[in-house]
C-alpha cells in the first residue's frame, strides 16, 4: 500500500512527515525522524528538534491571544485608570482649594480683628489725649483757697499698641484649633482694651466729680457772701461791678451760657467759669467792704452805735458810731482799699480820716493824735492812717470808728461781725 501522509496536505507543508514508519520494527517508532515538506521540499528534523518547533509555535500563538486580548480591552483600562487617575486629582485639587479657602478666611478675619483693634487703640489713644488735655485744663481751674488744688497724678501710660496677629500655620491641627487660638489671642486683646477703657472711664468720672465739686464750691462761697451782704443791708448786684483793667477792653456782648452742642465735660467747664467770675465778682467786691477791725486785736467796744446819754451833754443823743478802747499812739488801720478824702481836724471828730471805699461806702477815724495819710492818697487794705488820741469831742484815748453807706451812718458792728463769717472765704 502506498505511504499517506498523516497531517492534512495543507499541513503537510509544516509538519513532519515520518519516513518509512510502517516498515520500522517495533520499538524504534519513537526515535523516528520527522519530515517537514513544504512546496516540495522537505526537512527531516529530530524529535527534540521537532518539540521544539512545535513549542515555539504554541508559546508564539499563546502570546498573539494575549496580545490580541490586550490590544482589545487596553483602551477601556485606560479609560479607567485616567478617569480614576482625574478623580484623584481633583480630589487633591478641592483639598487644596479648601485649605486656600480657610487660608483666607482666617486671613481676612485676622485682617479685619486688627484693623478693629487699630481703631479702638486710636479711639483709646484719643480719649487719652483728650483725658490729658482736661487735666491740664483742671489745673488751670483749681483754686486752692477755695477747692484745694489739685493733686498731681502720674498720667496715664500710652497704652500700647498690640502688635498685628500673624497667620496661624496650617497643619494637622485642624481648623478648630487654629480658630480657638485666634479667639483666646482676640479675647486677651479685647480684655486688654477693655481694661484701658475702664480705667479711662474711672479717670473721666474723676474729672466730672471734680468739675462738680469745684462748681459747688465757687457756687457756695458766692451764696455765703450773698448771705453776708444780706446781712449787711447791702444788694450784691449794686456792689458787684465788671472788673476794671488799666488797658483797653470791649467788644459785642455775648452770654456765658454753655453751648448745647458742646460735650460734657466743655459745658461743665464752662459753668464752673461762669460760677468762678461771679464768685471773684464778689470776692472783689466785698474787698472794698469795710468788714475789717480797724486796730490789731479785740478790741473792747465802749460805747456802741445809736442813741446814747451824751457824755458832755448828759442828755440823748445819736451815736454815729463805735468808740473802741486803746492806748495813745496805736496804729489805726484801713478796713477796707480807698482814697482818702478827708485827713485832718474836723469839728468834734478832732483830728479825722475818712475813705471812700466806693461803691457808696464810707469809713472814719476820729480823735486822732497823729495823721499818717494826705487827701487824695490811695491807701490799701490794713494800712496805717493814723495813731489813737484823744482830739474832739472826747474823754479819754479811744478810737471813734464810723461806718456809712450812701451817705447814711451804719452800724460798724455789722460789719464787724460779718468779718467773722468772712474770714474763710477772703
Amino acid at each position: 500500500m502506498p505511504h499517506r501522509p498523516i497531517f492534512h496536505h495543507h499541513l503537510s507543508r509544516y509538519l513532519p512527515q515520518p519516513a518509512n514508519l510502517r516498515n520500522l520494527p517495533a520499538g524504534q517508532h519513537a526515535g523516528a525522524d520527522y519530515t517537514l515538506v513544504h512546496a516540495g521540499r522537505q526537512v527531516r528534523l529530530g524529535p527534540v528538534a521537532f518539540w521544539i518547533v512545535v513549542g515555539t509555535l504554541v508559546i508564539m500563538a499563546a502570546w498573539s491571544v494575549t496580545t490580541a486580548t490586550y490590544f482589545a480591552f487596553r483602551d477601556d483600562v485606560l479609560t479607567r485608570l485616567i478617569a480614576r487617575e482625574a478623580q484623584m486629582q481633583f480630589g487633591y485639587e478641592d483639598r487644596i482649594a479648601e485649605l486656600r479657602a480657610q487660608i483666607d478666611r482666617l486671613s481676612s478675619r485676622q485682617l479685619l480683628d486688627q484693623e478693629q483693634y487699630e481703631q479702638k487703640l486710636d479711639q483709646v489713644s484719643r480719649r487719652q489725649a483728650t483725658l490729658e488735655s482736661r487735666t491740664a485744663t483742671l489745673g488751670a481751674l483749681a483754686d486752692p483757697a477755695t477747692t484745694g488744688a489739685i493733686k498731681s497724678r502720674t498720667p496715664l501710660s500710652a497704652p500700647a499698641r498690640a502688635a498685628p496677629l500673624k497667620p496661624a500655620p496650617l497643619g494637622d491641627a485642624g481648623k478648630s484649633t487654629r480658630d480657638t487660638r485666634l479667639d483666646g489671642a482676640s479675647l486677651d486683646i479685647e480684655a486688654a482694651l477693655a481694661n484701658v477703657e475702664a480705667s479711662l472711664d474711672r479717670v473721666e468720672a474723676r474729672h466730672r466729680a471734680y468739675l462738680r465739686s469745684m462748681e459747688d464750691g465757687y457756687r457756695l462761697r458766692a451764696q455765703r457772701m450773698r448771705g453776708v451782704l444780706a446781712d449787711l443791708g447791702i444788694d450784691s448786684r449794686k456792689i458787684a461791678p465788671a472788673p476794671k483793667s488799666d488797658s483797653g477792653t470791649g467788644g459785642p456782648f455775648v452770654a456765658a451760657l454753655p453751648p448745647l452742642s458742646a460735650v460734657s465735660f466743655d459745658r461743665q467747664v464752662t459753668s464752673v467759669k461762669i460760677a468762678r467770675a461771679e464768685m471773684e465778682q464778689l470776692t472783689r467786691s466785698l474787698t472794698g467792704v469795710p468788714v475789717r477791725r480797724p486796730m490789731a486785736g479785740d478790741s473792747e467796744v465802749m460805747s456802741g452805735f445809736g442813741v446814747r446819754i451824751d457824755p458832755f451833754l448828759s442828755r440823748p443823743a445819736m451815736h454815729t458810731g463805735i468808740d473802741l478802747r486803746a492806748e495813745v499812739g496805736d496804729p489805726v488801720q484801713a478796713t477796707a482799699p480807698g482814697i482818702v478824702t478827708v485827713a485832718g481836724w474836723s469839728g468834734g471828730y478832732g483830728k479825722m480820716v475818712e475813705i471812700d471805699h466806693g461803691n457808696g461806702f464810707v469809713t472814719r477815724y476820729g480823735h486822732l493824735s497823729e495823721i499818717e495819710v494826705k487827701v487824695g492818697q490811695q491807701v490799701r487794705l490794713g494800712q496805717s492812717v493814723g495813731r489813737v488820741g484823744t482830739t474832739g469831742r472826747s474823754t479819754g484815748p479811744h478810737l471813734h470808728y464810723e461806718t456809712r453807706f450812701d451817705g447814711e451812718a451804719v452800724d460798724p458792728q455789722k460789719f464787724l461781725n460779718a468779718a467773722r463769717k468772712l474770714n474763710d472765704l477772703m
